[in-house]
């Protein structure tokens, strides 16, 4: 079964046939042009007895193959960050279980397995009494757990910080006390109020511009703390001005969904590192894309790319912090889990019309590895909505 009936955005009922996928070649192992990590979904446990919406179920052994096809494809794997529902369904208490049986397959994996960790304050109560030493000893919680399990750190954003500082001096405070704590550097994270909305007014001003003058105070006052910078504010032109502003050594991470490839390449000024939800969904097409381009070959590059955008642009439409669903459904379609349900229902987070255009963009990019499969299980997300039956 390769046809199948989708919803199209004026209402109607078209019968679409999916094409055959692209032939993507296989990571050869050497180290590719740029690091790139994968920021990798969780898949929950559908045959969990318990309350979906409220209780957690982790399918461990689904969630760590899907890390182990990553590594397999030459990308590095961010664990335990938004795209796994952190702070969207996914606790601390399974974030640091996941993070440490993720660092335990890595080190099994072996040495090309490449892994760094989310730390945040998401275990923090929210409540109007929170103070910044508060958010400093959360901060400092999750880091020592994170660097006991051995693995690296992602500083991700704080909505706790976000709701109880009074201005950039407390993110100053914050950050040059947790950075001046850690064993290794870190990738700091400055996830856009477009992702999650209890991140406006980041680093103490409302206007990017603003911000990233202090967020780049923090990394200059911290610089030998500090690997990188993931950003995910979808401006390819604040993403240019910020890294051409770092101190010489501190990598830049794109966090663009929109405009990574152009990112990735670069400039004759420099070029992004890339950290990414979206490379959950295309990892075969990204690894090969950076493959192409580890061999100087632009042009086989975009090629690789220019047809995921779309689909990334999609995903990743407002309102941007619902993508993971879009994320899940695509492991879905290709057989990395074997049904399409996610901690607190968040399958529900977009209509039949989205994961049909979802459908129509990934086979455009050659990313249905299975037609007859996608098309299948693709129909019987279509019958949940009553099209189709």
């Amino acid at each position: 079964m390769t046809n199948l009936s989708l919803p199209t955005a004026d209402g109607r009922i078209e019968h679409y046939g999916l094409s055959q996928p692209r032939a993507f070649p296989d990571a050869d192992g050497t180290p590719l042009p740029r690091i790139a990590y994968a920021a990798a979904h969780i898949v929950r446990d559908p045959l969990a007895d318990n309350d979906p919406w409220l209780d957690e179920a982790i399918d461990w052994e689904s969630t760590l193959n899907y890390r182990r096809h990553l590594w397999s494809l030459g990308l590095g794997v961010a664990e335990a960050m938004d795209t796994a529902q952190r702070g969207m369904g996914l606790s601390w208490q399974n974030a640091l279980e996941l993070i440490r049986r993720s660092v335990d397959c890595a080190r099994d994996f072996g040495p090309n397995a490449v892994i760094a960790s989310g730390a945040g304050t998401d275990h923090l109560a929210s409540s109007a009494n929170v103070t910044v030493d508060d958010v400093i000893a959360a901060y400092e919680e999750q880091c020592s757990a994170i660097e006991s399990a051995g693995g690296r750190i992602i500083l991700m954003a704080s909505r706790a910080l976000a709701a109880c500082a009074t201005g950039p001096d407390d993110y100053v405070k914050v950050y040059g006390r947790i950075l001046s704590q850690l064993r290794e550097p870190v990738i700091l994270h400055w996830l856009g109020e477009m992702f999650d909305p209890a991140l406006a007014g980041y680093w103490g001003h409302d206007g990017h511009v603003a911000a990233m003058d202090v967020c780049l105070q923090v990394i200059a006052d911290n610089a030998a703390k500090v690997d990188g910078i993931k950003i995910s504010l979808l401006s390819a032109e604040k993403e240019v001005d910020m890294r051409r502003r770092l101190p010489p050594g501190v990598k830049m991470y794109t966090g663009d969904d929109f405009n990574y490839a152009e990112l990735i390449e670069g400039d004759a000024d420099g070029f992004s590192h890339a950290l990414l939800g979206i490379f959950d969904a295309i990892a075969p097409a990204a690894s090969a894309a950076l493959v192409a381009l580890r061999r100087n070959d632009s042009a086989l590059y975009h090629d690789y790319f220019a047809p995921t955008v779309p689909l990334s642009r999609h995903i990743f439409k407002a309102p941007t912090r619902f993508y993971k669903s879009g994320i899940v459904f695509m492991a879905y379609l290709n057989g990395h889990q074997d049904h399409f349900t996610m901690l607190g229902g968040q399958e529900s987070a977009r209509s039949a019309i989205h994961f049909g255009e979802i459908v129509r963009l990934a086979d455009k990019a050659g990313l249905l590895r299975d037609p007859d499969m996608a098309a299948e299980r693709a129909a019987r997300v279509m019958a949940t909505h009553g099209i189709g039956v």
